[in-house]
């Protein structure tokens, strides 16, 4: 019964907000967004703990306006991700401007893959969406969400965006099609600062500890594709703006999970300055640190222990 009351308040949302005028819309989810943060559950709860590690020189005051306006922000990435397929080409051009998109255009110009590796920050469905009108199809990764109708909703959704969407488990041969792909010098895009899995390469992030997923960093160094990490934000226009940075190379020495590990520290480090920098563009509802992942049940430092999700993250 939960699954089904979440596959229908998402199908609601895609079949409903999308036929509200735009104002309406924005009207509509931030109430719903300044409402969940009035509430402090369990989500909001997260977000607040996550944000004192990115801001430690706010007092509980700045936090919890910088936890209203992160709310703000993830619920305009819901509004804009309900709204988008009807966006026309034009809506999705004028509503992303990136910094130093020559870093893509020229690479993939010289005939070499890409692997676009970005954060939870703004929309990263809406950057893709704008990349793929600008003309650059790409192939990315999804997690398999519950029920399964769910999952294939969004995949349904990004593949209607142009994204070629591969499941992050249950597919044997994810990885090896992600590498075809950039060895034919195509796109790959993918979010990766998170895994908390046991295989998840292990980072310093904002002076502390944490997992990331090695695929970036492994595909660039097995493929030879260019790792370039991305951040997004918004600015106080309805426009998301966004910076495409520096290539992570390949080191020239160490093992490969040597590698593999000192790529993901730089990409994590080029993450923690923009996730610092619009701290409330950081979409962060999860446990993120390890220092987090066993909290004494019930414990009031565990804001996870006496209170219900406001929103499933995606």
């Amino acid at each position: 019964m939960k699954d089904q009351l979440t596959y229908l308040a998402y199908a609601t949302g895609w079949g409903l907000v999308k036929r509200l005028p735009e104002p309406a819309a924005d009207a509509l989810f931030r109430r719903i967004a300044d409402s969940a943060w009035k509430r402090q559950g369990k989500s909001v709860l997260r977000l607040e703990s996550n944000l004192r590690r990115v801001r430690p020189d706010l007092d509980e005051a700045g936090i919890r306006e910088l936890s209203r306006e992160g709310m703000r922000s993830y619920l305009r990435y819901w509004c804009e991700s309900f709204r988008m397929p009807v966006w026309s080409k034009d809506k999705i051009r004028g509503s992303f401007t990136p910094e130093h998109i020559e870093r893509l255009d020229d690479t993939l110009a010289a005939g070499r893959g890409v692997i676009l590796a970005l954060p939870h920050m703004g929309n990263w469905d809406l950057a893709g969406a704008w990349v793929v009108v600008r003309g650059y199809p790409f192939t990315t990764v999804a997690e398999r969400l519950k029920p399964e109708k769910l999952f294939d909703a969004f995949v349904a959704y990004r593949e209607g965006l142009g994204m070629e969407v591969l499941p992050l488990t249950g597919g044997a041969h994810t990885m090896a099609t992600l590498a075809k792909r950039l060895r034919a010098g195509r796109l790959v895009c993918l979010v990766g600062d998170r895994d908390l899995s046991a295989s998840g390469i292990e980072v310093e992030f904002l002076g502390e500890k944490t997992r990331m997923p090695a695929g970036p960093a492994a595909l660039a160094a097995q493929t030879g594709a260019a790792l370039l990490p991305v951040t997004l934000w918004y600015d106080e226009t309805k426009t998301m703006r966004g910076c495409v940075h520096e290539e992570v190379l390949v080191p020239e020495e160490g093992t490969r999970r040597e590698k593999t590990a000192a790529m993901t520290q730089a990409m994590a480090d080029v993450w923690a300055e923009g996730v610092r920098a619009h701290a409330e563009d950081w979409h962060m509802l999860q446990r993120f640190w390890l220092a987090d992942l066993e909290p004494r049940p019930g414990s009031p430092a565990d804001p996870d222990s006496d209170a219900q999700p406001v929103e499933a993250q995606a």
